[in-house]
């Protein structure tokens, strides 16, 4: 009457694939499958894509940080140039300065010569002055004196015409 069990395991089984294939499971299980490399592969790429991305923007950021390192380099050298420059400008500024500032007490040196021989002179002209008018004191009388100024009074008048 009832079949070994073997047989019913065997029927259970056929009915069971035959419900399985009836609601088409393996195309759903297959569909799901596609569905899930699909979506693996477009993940893959947006993270292939990501990554190409970030190394384009890595060697991008390289690429500004070496040139503002060449910027900076090139600022650091113009700024010692402009400091040698300026040191050379402030030596010969210094230099100029001292050499007109010598100069001009050459120049003071100079004029208080020139200032106290001529004090000099102006002095030893009146003490030859004073001299020569006691000389004249002491050997001119007033009879000659009077002489005197009269003829050079007519030489004046002669020199005068």
């Amino acid at each position: 009457m009832f079949a070994p069990a073997e047989f019913w395991v065997l029927i259970s089984f056929l009915v069971f694939v035959g419900v399985i294939l009836y609601y088409k499971v393996p195309a759903m299980v297959t569909a799901a499958l596609d569905k899930r490399a699909a979506d693996i592969a477009r993940e893959l790429d947006e993270a292939r894509r990501l990554r190409e991305e970030a190394q384009a923007l890595l060697a991008s950021y390289q690429r500004k940080q070496a040139e503002a390192m060449q910027e900076a380099d090139a600022i650091v050298t113009q700024a010692k140039a402009e400091a040698e420059r300026l040191a050379a400008e402030t030596r010969a500024n210094m230099q100029a300065q001292v050499e007109r500032r010598t100069q001009l007490a050459q120049d003071k040196i100079a004029q208080a010569e020139t200032q106290a021989l001529q004090e000099v002179r102006a002095v030893a002209a009146e003490v030859a002055a004073g001299a020569a008018q006691r000389l004249i004191a002491e050997k001119v009388d007033a009879a000659k004196d009077a002489a005197i100024v009269e003829r050079s009074i007519a030489e004046l008048a002669s020199k005068l015409h």
